[in-house]
């Protein structure tokens, strides 16, 4: 009897501690060591605490695994400090949040974001206020930092400690970030580097200007990719920093000369003051990766009144191959031609226009396009005086009056979008000089491109009228040097996994001919591929009337008929840099494309059993010559895998439905 007693108090005992730890879970207590918050599936927990000596911390696990080590977190301002010396006062209970949106581009029309959400509201040594917010989804973190109360004298932050503390072993897959006005004409920052392939992070070098968003990392079995999303006019644009080869990187700010002239460069703001979200989209396979929407998820919403004047599309380009000289009018008449008999939505005029062809042929020629259903875009450069590129028309759209006169001015010649190039970086002063361009963009009805530019950061939801950005070492670089024509199958292979995840690429894709002076090493199978790997707002096809009218007639139909939105993206299989198969949805019809990032032949087992109903296809890949094609029909057999043979270096692409 005296047992029993024991064994029901020890119960009894254990309920009391169940119950209380409940309780505490969602209340404060002066007592309580730490707080978690746990996915919707219960795979994913951040585990907050305060250390002894007053600092904040998370770590991060994926199945009970722990994914980050302990991670500091807090912001110093000019006025105060909030990494050190701060106290717990409260913590939100968990909150569910839902958001369903509609993109107008990118790999997935219609999302679907649920996260808990978790306030954690902190006071510093003075007794100011700053609360850090998590939100964790099925796959991956968020956090951001939110300044309470009301101020109208600026803020400065001065740093952001916002730590990202990996285990040793773990590998990258990430670009180095280039020095501020260095480079051809002073023309960077970029974002056009080749990226460090899988290397271990004990053996990365070290880089001053840091390393660039997005990042991936594997470690064991698992994929994290790390970016930020949602900037504002009120905060610059950031990047991966570390301290010489240690495993823990932070957010670091851009370099001095990244600034709109005489404009701010760090983050600055009256109060309230939201910053941008951190990114960690986590998984245990690739696919949770490469499928994830959380860049555009957590970026701020639509900010156009009026949309309906936005239209995705392709588009020919005479200057990827032919360069400069072909800036000229009886050429982009011949480009004209070639998108419209290619039912393709625009042509790009590119630099030097102004004064090759002039305002008014340029007229012209946008009156020619648009009888002939295609619109016409044109190129400019941003410059004022960040960099001495002499291309040109420049420096007319750097006030707001500027590009209210030019504008207008395209407006009347029948323009519909815009190519701006060569940016000055990620100040906070040139991150508001873009969202400036694509507000008064979108008053005239003209969509947005943004070359030599910083990458989107979830732009393109807030701002859907800017179609694609650059911030890739792209096709132009093939046509550049034979050493970038070398690893473009890679380099290609590895977008996808990381530049490409959230944020359209203006990668340029597609080339069916010669380039001149270049050998090119990958297949046409690889470049009809790519059309549909690469997402983007507009895809700028790297074709001449030439290539295009010596492709078959089956290739001439697909590329006619490539969407640039799409309904659904599935990850079928892949490696960073080796290898890419992606599925994606537009309407009743589905898309499988793969390219190989090696110069050896493989052997693909591909399950496409997600396709349900869809069991007749077109495949179309390599013949023996890799600038020829393979036409075949397939049929999925019920319960097998579909075998394809990929060449070095090649590609394939697979129609299913109309």
């Amino acid at each position: 009897m005296k047992a029993q007693q024991n064994e029901n108090q020890y119960v009894f005992c254990k309920l009391i501690l169940v119950f209380s730890a409940l309780f505490n879970s969602n209340s404060f207590s002066q007592n309580n060591s730490g707080y978690s918050v746990t996915s919707p599936n219960k795979k994913i927990s951040v585990y907050f605490h305060i250390s002894n000596d007053k600092q904040v911390f998370y770590r991060i696990t994926y199945d009970d695994t722990a994914i980050l080590q302990d991670s500091r977190l807090g912001i110093t301002r000019e006025d105060e400090d909030f990494s050190k010396e701060l106290s717990l006062k409260s913590v939100s209970d968990v909150e569910v949040v839902k958001i369903d949106y509609e993109m107008l581009q990118g790999k997935r029309r219609n999302c679907s974001y649920m996260g808990n959400r978790r306030v954690f509201h902190l006071e510093n040594a003075s007794g100011s206020k700053m609360d850090i917010i998590f939100q964790v989804s099925n796959d991956g973190v968020a956090f951001r930092y939110y300044f309470p109360g009301k101020s109208d004298d600026i803020k400065k932050i001065t740093q952001e400690v916002s730590l990202f503390n990996f285990f040793s072993g773990t590998k990258a897959w990430i670009q180095p970030m280039t020095d501020a006005k260095s480079g051809w004409n002073q023309d960077q920052p970029s974002y056009e580097q080749n990226y460090q392939q899988g290397i271990e992070l004990e053996k990365l070098p070290s880089n001053r200007a840091g390393w660039v968003f997005p990042a991936l990392f594997n470690y064991d079995k698992y994929w994290l990719l790390i970016t930020e999303t949602a900037p504002d006019r009120n905060y610059c644009g950031c990047r991966l920093k570390r301290d010489s080869v240690s495993n823990e990187f932070f957010i670091g700010f851009p370099q001095k000369p990244e600034v709109f002239p005489g404009g701010v460069l760090n983050p600055e703001s009256t109060l309230p003051w939201y910053t941008p979200w951190r990114i960690i989209a986590l998984g245990d396979s690739l696919k949770a990766i490469v499928e994830s929407t959380l860049g555009t998820d957590l970026a701020n919403p639509c900010r156009l009144k009026d949309t309906s004047f936005i239209k995705s599309g392709r588009a020919s380009w005479s200057w990827i191959i032919l360069k400069d000289d072909s800036v000229v009018y009886d050429v982009q008449k011949r480009f004209i031609n070639l998108a419209a008999d290619m039912t393709w939505e625009y042509c790009l005029v590119d630099a030097n226009w102004d004064t090759q062809i002039g305002y008014d042929k340029i007229k012209e020629l946008a009156e020619y396009a648009q009888s002939k259903n295609v619109g016409l875009l044109l190129w400019y450069n941003s410059a004022g005086n960040w960099n001495t590129v002499p291309f040109h028309p420049k420096s007319k759209l750097l006030t707001h009056q500027d590009r209210i006169k030019e504008f207008g001015r395209l407006k009347e010649m029948g323009i519909k979008g815009v190519k701006v190039d060569f940016f000055g970086g990620d100040g906070q002063s040139m991150m508001a000089y873009y969202q400036d361009i694509f507000e008064d963009a979108a008053k005239f009805g003209l969509a947005v491109n943004c070359h030599g530019a910083t990458f989107p950061r979830g732009w393109e939801r807030t701002y859907p009228n800017l179609l694609t950005i650059e911030a890739i070492k792209g096709f132009e670089f093939v046509t550049f040097e034979q050493v970038n024509a070398n690893l473009e199958p890679t380099h290609s292979c590895v977008a996808p996994f990381v530049r490409n995840v959230f944020n359209p690429m203006d990668f340029t894709p597609v080339c069916f001919g010669e380039i001149p002076r270049i050998r090119r090493v990958t297949t046409n199978g690889f470049q009809l591929a790519v059309s549909v790997i690469f997402t983007s707002g507009i895809q700028h096809f790297a074709v001449t009337p030439e290539s295009m009218a010596a492709v078959p007639d089956y290739v001439k139909d697909f590329m006619s008929k490539v969407p640039t939105c799409w309904d659904d993206t599935r990850f079928i299989d892949g490696f960073p840099g080796k290898l890419v198969v992606i599925a994606r949805k537009s309407k009743d019809t589905w898309y499988v494309a793969g390219i190989n990032g090696e110069d050896i032949e493989k052997s693909l087992n591909l399950d496409l059993s997600f396709l349900g109903n869809f069991k007749a296809g077109m495949l179309i890949t390599d013949d023996a010559d890799n600038r020829s094609f393979n036409l075949q029909k397939i049929t999925l057999t019920p319960g097998k895998l579909l075998s394809i043979k990929l060449k070095g270096n090649g590609g394939f692409v697979i129609k299913f439905g109309d």
